[in-house]
């Protein structure tokens, strides 16, 4: 688990725009533009700053306060100097106070947060909702997009609801599709918008490289609009899916399990194998202690190893029935072995963390472990290591 942020001190006038971090060797060889580099510098080495200067990078990072006033900006002395490695692109609080890590090289889970509207209000949103102008993102995340490594094999775009944004989602995509050709994106959405046919529209030719991530909680309308708080949200995701598949689109729906959700999940897995055979992916999700979800503690939690037979039974149901299923967020202590093959390690490398009697655990290498936001009131009684051939 790595931080996405972290403290440093500046000397100099850093950029304020994100910058992409380079080793020395590497910056010196690429062909983005230097005043969008910062080069880092080699601990053991002694390097010519005025000559990186009359290159044009926009800063250099180093490990220690330059021993005299450099002549270009230099970010240096950072808390942890783990959380910035070459390949990143960062972003620097204009004080200095801060570093943000917008994209990070070795990561497989690459976001854009494109805003923090919402026309829903979920029970367990991880990211609480604020209704806030802030359409200048899409300007900011297409400069990340320039700098982003072009092997990328896929990357995210969450909120928020991004879909508000209507054209200038529109507008992110395309750019990320033509600087980033070979990279695949998917989307997280609660899908209402798409019960317009129109609004599908302004996506057309994006196939092939998106996949919309979109929450269907139960089979009827009732549960599903009490969990996202918001009515005749059911029938307008279900139709936003119909009308994202009829343009052939790709469609993970997606399914969080709690309290709430957890009563309909067999009705669930059998209205999706025949209502919407055509999507590429259902995912049971367990839930991330995090925003509205710990205000809601009571209203959601439910031990997993209590669910666990129904889950099985639903994800069986829905692989025999030819609908590629996961199960995402749980640690496979909770799960039955028969469930195993279904499990994911898909919390985000950021978020991601063990309890410390997990070293013991023979399965560790394969677990998807734990939320970093997991306290002991929302861990499983069943957490325990796996001794191999037990469980």
């Amino acid at each position: 688990m790595l931080a996405l942020h972290t403290h440093a001190k500046v000397s100099g006038s850093f950029p304020a725009y994100p910058v992409k971090v380079l080793d020395l060797p590497e910056a010196l060889t690429t062909n983005l533009a230097r005043n969008r580099v910062a080069a880092r510098l080699p601990a053991d080495v002694t390097v010519d700053l005025a000559a990186l200067a009359s290159l044009g990078f926009a800063g250099v990072i180093a490990d220690a306060i330059p021993r005299t006033s450099p002549p270009l900006p230099a970010l240096h002395s950072t808390a942890d100097p783990r959380v910035v490695d070459g390949g990143d692109v960062i972003q620097v609080r204009p004080d200095g106070s801060q570093v943000l890590v917008l994209f990070r090289r070795r990561s497989t889970s690459n976001s854009l947060f494109i805003t923090e509207r919402c026309n829903s209000l979920c029970l367990m949103c991880s990211q609480p909702p604020r209704q806030v102008d802030d359409g200048w993102r899409v300007d900011e995340l297409k400069q990340v997009v320039d700098l982003i490594d072009p092997s990328l094999p896929t990357i995210g775009v969450t909120g928020g609801e991004p879909t508000l944004l209507r054209e200038r989602l529109a507008e992110l995509l395309a750019h990320v599709r033509e600087v980033l050709p070979d990279t695949q994106i998917h989307i997280l959405t609660n899908g209402r918008l798409f019960a317009d046919p129109a609004f599908v529209e302004l996506f057309e030719g994006l196939q092939g490289s998106v996949t919309w991530g979109v929450p269907v909680y139960a089979d009827v309308p009732s549960i599903h609009d009490h969990v996202v708080q918001a009515r005749g949200a059911f029938l307008e995701s279900l139709e936003g899916i119909y009308n994202l598949g009829a343009a052939r689109h790709a469609i993970e729906v997606r399914y969080v399990l709690h309290k709430q959700t957890m009563p309909r999940i067999r009705a669930f897995a059998e209205f999706a194998s025949r209502n919407l055979p055509f999507v590429n992916h259902v995912a049971f999700m367990g839930l991330e202690p995090m925003g509205f979800a710990k205000m809601n503690r009571d209203l959601l939690w439910i031990d997993p190893v209590d669910y666990a037979k129904e889950l099985g039974a639903a994800v069986e149901w829905l692989d025999r029935n030819g609908v590629a299923t996961s199960i995402f967020n749980l640690p496979l202590c909770v799960l039955p072995r028969s469930s195993w093959r279904f499990a994911r390690k898909s919390i985000s490398d950021w978020k991601r963390t063990y309890e410390p009697i997990c070293a013991k655990c023979g399965e560790l290498d394969q677990c998807g472990g734990f939320f970093r936001s997991t306290g002991s009131d929302w861990q499983s009684r069943a957490v325990s290591p796996i001794v191999r051939g037990n469980q």
